[in-house]
């Protein structure tokens, strides 16, 4: 029990207070609302006390623009942080084409957002190039200097790239969310795995063992996905790997909650307790609970 959930998502209905992001409409929004109180129906069953938060989509621009956009609204997962200030941690979302982005992570990190969510689509740049613009440099920096994280969600196609920037600044905290997405397309290769794996070179680089629902068979109890998450343990180990539900979307279409959980905590039996205890728990602790210095 203890348990973290290293990745969930929260939003509000009211956008009144709380509006959406250029290119969303209140329609986007599926379900409609799903708000700590909603989450917690979920994570407190299971025996999970802690969570991290991942900034919800709605709250930044949809598509990319050639025009600087702005918005990059963190306030109500900031605001939840605040309500349940020993339940939560945050993963916040930033313009990378910003003037000065670093100073926006120094600023959040103060209100206990612990890594910065990265992708493609934000650089405006295809994957084998996505991280070239300079404020992702400023990021990686400051990352390294504040031991904040940079939390990828990606596709393989994006890890030469990523290889890349951690050779530059091997002291920045990385984060890989939903296992590189391997699989997403129902078919989990071998060379996406071994690449991935090979990213456990370098010390500083986490992965996120979830989001079984939208990987592989996409079929609870989910262990066709075994294989996969025994050669990214085996590669990083227990210590840099945490376990993460990606609800609400773990919990649509006949999924459970209780069904991705357990597939880490009675299903995999090349996991030992300790293992467990290190991806259920120990590992999102030590990185996003522990106080900063």
């Amino acid at each position: 029990m203890n348990y973290i959930d290293a990745h969930c998502h929260v939003w509000t209905s009211d956008t009144g207070h709380y509006p959406l992001a250029p290119g969303w409409k209140p329609a986007d929004m599926q379900p409609r609302r799903f708000t700590p109180e909603d989450l917690f129906k979920h994570t407190r069953p299971a025996g999970v006390n802690r969570l991290v938060l991942i900034q919800m989509s709605y709250y930044y621009p949809r598509e990319p623009s050639s025009e600087k956009v702005t918005q990059f609204d963190n306030r109500y997962m900031l605001d939840m942080m605040a309500l349940h200030k020993d339940t939560f941690a945050g993963t916040a979302v930033i313009d990378p084409h910003a003037k000065n982005p670093d100073r926006e992570m120094t600023r959040l990190a103060k209100q206990r957002v612990r890594a910065f969510r990265i992708h493609p689509r934000l650089s405006k740049l295809p994957p084998p190039r996505w991280l070239e613009p300079p404020g992702y440099q400023a990021m990686f920096a400051a990352g390294a200097k504040h031991n904040l994280a940079m939390s990828c969600l990606i596709d393989p196609d994006a890890l030469p790239e990523l290889d890349r920037m951690c050779k530059r600044y091997p002291d920045t905290p990385v984060i890989i969310d939903h296992l590189c997405r391997i699989g997403v397309d129902g078919t989990i290769r071998d060379a996406d795995v071994k690449a991935l794996c090979a990213m456990a070179a370098h010390q500083r680089v986490m992965v996120k063992i979830g989001a079984f629902y939208a990987l592989g068979n996409k079929q609870a109890p989910y262990t066709d996905l075994g294989p996969m998450i025994q050669a990214v343990v085996k590669a990083f180990t227990p210590r840099r790997c945490m376990w993460e539900s990606d609800c609400p979307f773990q919990v649509q279409n006949g999924h459970t909650y209780r069904a991705s959980i357990d597939l880490v905590r009675t299903r995999l039996a090349f996991l030992t307790n300790e293992d467990k205890d290190w991806l259920l728990r120990r590992t999102a602790e030590e990185f996003f609970f522990r106080p900063q210095n």
